[in-house]
């Protein structure tokens, strides 16, 4: 059932960051951008938590990498909302 879960959160991540590269297509925003790369990294974030409780043994543990994986996300999110105001 978690593993549902995972993967469920994965797509939903995709799906925002698909609709946000839409949008800004249609309409070139800097937040837009920002707010697209920091979803397709939670998307990455999702598929890692997936591999790395799903797929893989308890002896290997990827939270490392998720962690590093959604700070950096998140902290492009942040540069991005502090510069488009500026």
């Amino acid at each position: 059932m978690k593993e549902t879960v995972y993967i469920l959160c994965a797509f939903a991540s995709f799906l925002c960051a698909f609709l946000l590269m839409r949008g800004y297509r249609a309409r070139p925003s800097q937040l837009l951008l920002w707010s697209t790369v920091c979803f397709a990294g939670l998307t990455l974030n999702n598929v890692l938590l997936f591999i790395d409780l799903a797929l893989l043994p308890t002896t290997i543990d990827l939270s490392v990498f998720r962690n590093l994986v959604s700070l950096g996300s998140l902290s492009l999110l942040i540069y991005g909302l502090i510069w488009d105001v500026v």
